[in-house]
């Protein structure tokens, strides 16, 4: 059973989605009471079954239920408040606590989408909060819904890595797309304030950097201890998953140079356009400099005007005048011949 709605929302207690995970059967929807009864219960047995509770830290209650019924190092709590939210992976207390960044579940391409997910995994439960609904844990509820068999929390969290994975791929081939959509319009000479959508985009790749970069390499540290519950099956498919992972933003950081490198392509473009204006306003502006200093001299209403009373004197002062502007304007071309 889901209990989100439309607007992302949670029970009382703070509970978006509950699911019981039975030795190889499907996850079953969990209310908060049932959650409530199995970890009081069940998880005492020490059978093979365990659980997934997924929060929204935006209902006050959410924290206080989890102090109250479950039992989490205080790392946990820890993460939730402190200002750093870059992504790491650490072991305490046989608890993994994970700190993911991921992207909005209407993510588009702004730096202000991209938000965090907090992780307490045991070998019987899983626990994972957030402030604002994300892309990954969204694809991770709805395998669980369609059925697909997950045999332990660490199996939950590796098919979330890959989905979070999954999700970076799919921003990096919408900005190759961005990307060669603008390229198109650079060769086209239709920019269009394309420059600025360009950094738009490095911004939102350089915090997505910024925020998962840590990941691989925590991960990596952790596998090189990993927890005794966790199986070696487990182990493998997070290594595998955190390889996969640093393709991913090594895919990106390749991205950020080529937008790098066609801002300043772009830039160089509007550098030649902007100095051919220039060059050309210069060019009218000489040209007209003989006619305005002369036609200044001549209307100047005072006696000894030359040629005034020449029967030629309009021609004399037309040539003169065209002689002027022709060595302006060859002095100005051979100027720009020379450069």
């Amino acid at each position: 059973m889901v209990l989100d709605n439309l607007s992302y929302g949670s029970d009382q207690s703070g509970l978006i989605c509950g699911y019981l995970f039975a030795h190889g059967q499907a996850g079953k929807a969990l209310h908060t009471n049932e959650a409530l009864a199995w970890l009081q219960t069940t998880r005492a047995a020490n059978d093979n079954s365990f659980i997934w509770l997924h929060f929204n830290l935006t209902n006050v209650a959410a924290e206080k239920w989890l102090h109250e019924h479950v039992s989490l190092p205080e790392e946990f709590y820890e993460t939730l408040h402190e200002g750093s939210r870059s992504t790491r992976i650490e072991h305490a207390d046989h608890n993994l606590i994970a700190v993911i960044n991921d992207v909005l579940h209407d993510f588009a391409f702004e730096a202000s989408d991209i938000a965090t997910l907090w992780l307490s995994v045991t070998n019987n439960i899983m626990i994972s909060a957030r402030r604002k609904p994300l892309q990954s844990v969204d694809r991770l509820r709805n395998a669980v819904n369609h059925g697909e068999i997950f045999h332990s929390p660490s199996e939950l969290l590796t098919h979330l890595l890959r989905d979070q994975a999954d999700v970076l791929i799919g921003i990096v081939r919408n900005v190759i797309k961005k990307i060669d959509d603008i390229e198109d319009h650079l060769l086209a000479d239709r920019l269009n304030k394309k420059r600025a959508n360009l950094g738009e985009i490095r911004r939102v790749l350089v915090r997505l950097q910024r925020l998962l970069a840590p990941e691989p390499a925590a991960l990596f540290r952790l596998l090189q201890k990993p927890p005794v519950w966790l199986a070696e099956s487990d182990v493998q498919e997070l290594r595998q998953s955190t390889e996969e992972f640093a393709v991913v933003l090594s895919d990106m950081a390749s991205l950020q140079e080529r937008i790098k490198l066609l801002q300043e392509e772009i830039a160089a473009s509007e550098n030649e356009q902007n100095n051919r204006s220039l060059f050309v306003l210069t060019v009218v502006t000489v040209l007209a400099l003989p006619i305005n200093m002369i036609a200044g001299l001549l209307g100047m209403n005072v006696g000894g005007i030359p040629l005034a009373q020449h029967e030629y004197g309009f021609w004399i002062v037309v040539a003169i005048v065209l002689t002027f502007t022709v060595i302006a304007g060859w002095l100005a071309f051979r100027k720009r011949d020379g450069d």
